[in-house]
């Protein structure tokens, strides 16, 4: 689901071009980030694994060239939101003991926690690097310091985000706006950086750069509960989970919690520490019953709904805004 294959190439270099500054450090944190980023295997050989989607740095440059601007410019910025987003991957693979990655083994799984998380931490800071080299690609100063403030309160809200997900696993019930307010966070926040970074970059005003943020984070408020479907009925070849598999973890996703809130069997069910695929189909059934799948695909298309009338008043224009409002509508039919 990549927004704009015409940008796919120009963010791989800038993402390469960034990762082999890194050149004098040992070759086992290059090489686990390499790994990690999809360009080598497990012994460091050049391959074609999986990259992720590219869909943060591809909405940055589009968002810049949707209100005039020009998307060379900004792709350094493009370059360290996927860093970041990267960064945060290995983090939470860790976290939550995964140990598999678009296909692969996780980071931690082959080199243990205490070296992904220096490959985790070197990405981060690369993210930053990366960043104020918007400086030598011609960008005022005072937009890269602008840059930069909101790159960080971001880097707060994340971590804010994803500290709560993981405190929700262990709280019995959990109402739907700590949900919404965990998902700001962990989810929609870096989508919404990427949006107002690509205006940022190219000198918008504020009130545009503060519409497009808008429009970011309610896509990534709808990108999230559709993943919070896919996490329960995906099909398990695209996935690669087995259905119903946010409940063996004990999510809290937005399915789950509206069940919750409209089940005293499904509370019961999922108060017991361990579940069996017995109990996961009896969840399945509960969730069933209280339409959860419905109401969760209702919140989404509201939050499309206003990331459409955010983009509108960003007063975004041309080919590129067309790209983001098809990437939207595609990004609503992913449940189907």
């Amino acid at each position: 689901m990549t927004p704009h294959a015409h940008y796919a190439s120009a963010i791989e270099a800038e993402l390469r071009r960034n990762v082999a500054l890194q050149t004098d450090g040992p070759p086992l944190l290059l090489g686990m980030i390499r790994y990690h980023m999809g360009w080598v295997d497990q012994e460091f050989r050049p391959t074609q694994g999986a990259t992720g989607k590219r869909i943060r740095p591809a909405v940055l440059l589009l968002a810049a060239e949707s209100v005039g601007g020009c998307w060379e410019r900004a792709l350094p910025a493009a370059a360290a939101v996927e860093l970041l987003h990267n960064f945060t991957l290995i983090h939470d693979d860790i976290e939550d003991r995964d140990t598999l990655r678009r296909g692969r083994p996780t980071l931690w799984s082959l080199w243990g926690i205490p070296q992904a998380i220096n490959a985790g931490d070197a990405l981060y800071a690369m993210s930053y690097r990366a960043l104020l080299s918007l400086a030598d690609h011609g960008v005022p100063h005072d937009r890269v310091v602008i840059a930069l403030s909101r790159y960080t309160e971001a880097v707060v809200g994340i971590t804010e985000g994803q500290c709560l997900d993981l405190a929700f696993e262990d709280m019995p019930l959990v109402d739907e706006a700590s949900y919404l307010k965990m998902v700001a966070g962990k989810t929609a926040r870096l989508t919404g950086l990427a949006a107002e970074l690509g205006a940022v970059v190219v000198g918008s005003q504020a009130s545009v750069t503060a519409s497009l943020r808008v429009f970011g984070e309610a896509l990534g408020m709808a990108f999230q509960m559709l993943d919070d479907i896919l996490g329960l009925w995906g099909d398990p070849s695209d996935t690669g989970k087995p259905v119903g598999s946010d409940i063996l973890k004990h999510k809290k996703t937005l399915p789950i919690l509206h069940g919750l809130l409209h089940s005293a069997e499904l509370r019961d069910l999922l108060a017991r520490p361990e579940l069996g695929p017995g109990d996961v189909q009896r969840a399945m059934d509960e969730l069933a019953v209280t339409r959860s799948r419905a109401h969760t695909e209702a919140r989404a298309a509201e939050y499309h709904r206003q990331a459409l009338e955010a983009l509108d008043a960003a007063v975004a224009s041309g080919p590129a805004r067309e790209v983001l409002v098809g990437f939207a509508e595609q990004l609503l039919a992913r449940q189907r």
